[in-house]
């Protein structure tokens, strides 16, 4: 497996990383099967979230870690904070209390990485630097990020906050390509040209954020799954060829798609299938062509100005 690292912040994670939102409906035994398989095929990178399953997810996820033969200390773990019902809260306050709150259903001492889950038109950015310091200096997180914010949110945080912001976690994948349609279309009036994301994707790679990609394999915004969706049967198509070709799933061949792009984005999946995430991971192990990538590109319905 690949490794990024991860902002440049010299935490060197696997280029697939495993989303545990799902983890919350495993037993214990399941969730061990999927947290060891992940690891065996390379995969050392574990993303949680405090709402996950309302926290049962990280719970599982503790309890599952302890029937493995993996340690603490041969995985990373992120954990995203921020959001709650009816709101969104970046203060303080909560912000100290999500961490504790993880902390203590993962069992564990430290985070890798902590994100900011969802944008909060109220944040007061100095209370994000006095949190943030204080969970750093307490060692209790190592690194830090955001989710699904734009360039001038992440200006303002960075302003005011001491500690690098490492990763910024935004959908991504073959059927949700926003982030590069307005790149591609500059200049033109169509509607692809649209820039929804103030140039995210130019200014993380400016700024040696990692983007890690989350819901590939979807299509708007959790509307399903496009894969081997009779919706869109032009890109299964083109994909299902590529794989055959290449003597892999349909998954692994979408997982390439987004590994290809030079941004060094990192891809989260959230497959609780062993046996699926078997396939996907060996999507480490092929590089597309431009061409191929292109054509994939076109076959989701987009067209080159």
């Amino acid at each position: 497996m690949n490794k990024i690292n991860l902002g440049q912040s010299g935490l060197l994670a696997s280029e697939i990383a495993l989303g545990c939102m799902r983890m919350a409906d495993l037993s214990v035994e399941d969730a061990s099967k999927v947290i060891q398989t992940s690891f065996d095929n390379g995969i050392n990178f574990y993303d949680h979230a405090d709402i996950y399953g309302g926290g049962k997810s990280e719970e599982v996820f503790a309890k599952a870690l302890k029937e493995t033969s993996i340690t603490r200390d041969e995985i990373l773990l992120q954990s995203k904070c921020g959001i709650r019902k009816g709101s969104f809260d970046f203060s303080k306050e909560h912000i100290i209390q999500s961490v504790e709150g993880s902390l203590k259903r993962l069992d564990v001492d430290y985070l890798d990485a902590l994100l900011l889950h969802r944008p909060d038109t109220l944040v007061e950015p100095e209370e994000v630097a006095e949190a943030f310091n204080e969970l750093h200096q307490a060692g209790k997180v190592k690194q830090f990020g955001v989710s699904n914010q734009n360039p001038m949110q992440i200006e303002l945080l960075q302003k005011f906050v001491d500690q690098k912001l490492i990763v910024n976690q935004l959908q991504f994948g073959v059927m949700h390509t926003g982030m590069i349609d307005a790149g591609i279309n500059v200049n033109m009036k169509n509607p692809a040209s649209i820039d929804h994301d103030n140039s995210i994707l130019d200014y993380s790679r400016l700024h040696d954020m990692t983007i890690q990609a989350w819901s590939p394999y979807q299509y708007g915004m959790f509307e399903g799954v496009f894969l081997g969706n009779d919706k869109f049967p032009e890109v299964n198509a083109c994909i299902d060829e590529l794989a055959a070709k290449k003597g892999v799933t349909n998954s692994a061949i979408a997982t390439a798609w987004i590994l290809r792009h030079p941004a060094k984005i990192q891809t989260i999946i959230g497959s609780m299938n062993p046996t699926r995430i078997n396939d996907i991971v060996k999507a480490s192990t092929i590089t597309l062509s431009r061409e191929e990538w292109y054509s994939i590109y076109l076959a989701a319905g987009n067209v080159l100005p």
